[in-house]
């Protein structure tokens, strides 16, 4: 995706510089998300298929389509200006607020108010929200013209965090809150090795590409060579992984959704005002601070995304993949498929409105 960063611009402007791909990209989105609900009716035992090979609770497939989604936008990262995002402490700080203080209570309060009669459901919202966005929101934000950087370091802190307070908080938010509040209380059985593993997968192995892939390019053939030809030859497979990723989802769940159709609505809807509440939310605590737009989307984005590799693996190791809790978390991503790419098109057309300049020169994803 390719902006210029003189005076703003119509958003029929932004939309004629986007490639053919981008520009269409919720019509693949949607013939992605058909196309894995036809191939999980019509082949026999595909969902069994993909699933028999795993990689830390994840279908094989769905793992590789994560890392080749990630791999690209991180390769487009400038590591040497992440000394820059590091040192804005608003941004920082806001961040870690967004995501382990409000994030996390606001789900827990939209699960209780709208599944309180659906325990299973509701514990597998409430995990959702503790697991914090460290991949597909490096999609959105790139799309959305967000802060490489900025989007690099968040979701590494994010991770650095996810590390250290996922157990805990789950403890807090299935037993010991609603037992203050004189509600019914659940468990959780996760290991902080167990998200470490997730982290270092999903993470860690596309960013070390990524960071290799720069400073071997770099220098091998300087900036301008990696930024003007390599960059353009690698970043349509971002998106080609996001699509991939899309389908097998769909392939693999198409069943449940299709024979459980009331229960996906009622779980859909605490997402939608999930997703909704945080990147408005973030998006305001980024208009507030100043943030600029690149920063102010990298914020929301960051905000409102959730890790459905370790929510879906949790739930399934602690609760069994045919339960409710499971089903929950594959409902997250395909509710916030379709909601955060919409969100994208409104960022880019809220920054004609409520930003004087466009964001700065970048190469195209």
């Amino acid at each position: 995706m390719t902006n210029t960063p003189t005076a703003v611009s119509a958003p029929g402007a932004v939309a004629a510089r986007l490639s053919t791909l981008d520009r269409f990209l919720p019509v693949w989105i949607g013939v992605a998300m058909v196309a894995g609900l036809l191939l999980g009716r019509i082949v026999p035992g595909l969902g069994s298929t993909l699933s028999a090979v795993a990689v830390d609770g994840i279908s094989l497939p769905i793992a590789i389509g994560l890392l080749v989604m990630m791999y690209p936008v991180l390769a487009k990262v400038r590591y040497d200006q992440l000394d820059e995002v590091t040192a804005d402490r608003k941004l920082m700080v806001s961040s870690l607020v967004l995501n382990w203080i409000i994030g996390p209570a606001v789900m827990f309060t939209l699960a209780w108010l709208l599944l309180a009669d659906l325990p299973e459901y509701r514990t597998g919202l409430i995990i959702v929200g503790l697991a914090r966005c460290i991949a597909m929101v490096i999609i959105w934000n790139d799309l959305a013209c967000g802060d490489r950087e900025a989007a690099a370091v968040l979701v590494a802190l994010n991770s650095l965090f996810q590390v250290a307070m996922f157990a805990v908080l789950g403890w807090f938010y299935l037993s010991v809150l609603p037992g203050w509040l004189g509600l019914p209380q659940t468990g959780i059985d996760v290991s902080p090795w167990q998200i470490a593993k997730s982290v270092l997968i999903f993470l860690g192995i596309p960013l070390l590409a990524g960071y290799l892939s720069r400073r071997l390019g770099e220098r091998a053939k300087g900036r301008h060579w990696y930024e003007s030809r390599f960059l353009p030859r690698i970043g349509p497979w971002a998106l080609y992984g996001l699509l991939f990723t899309i389908v097998i989802l769909f392939a693999l769940q198409g069943h449940q959704i299709i024979s459980r159709p009331w229960d996906v609505v009622r779980i859909a809807v605490p997402l939608l005002a999930y997703f909704a509440i945080m990147w408005a939310g973030g998006y305001a605590v980024g208009l507030l601070l100043r943030l600029g737009y690149a920063r102010t989307t990298t914020l929301a984005f960051t905000a409102a995304g959730n890790n459905f590799e370790l929510a879906i693996a949790v739930a399934i190791a602690t609760y069994g993949i045919s339960s409710g809790q499971a089903l929950a978390g594959v409902v997250g991503p395909l509710i916030e498929v379709p909601v955060l790419i919409g969100l994208v098109y409104v960022s880019l057309a809220l920054r004609t409105r409520l930003f004087r300049t466009e964001p700065r020169s970048r190469s195209p994803i």
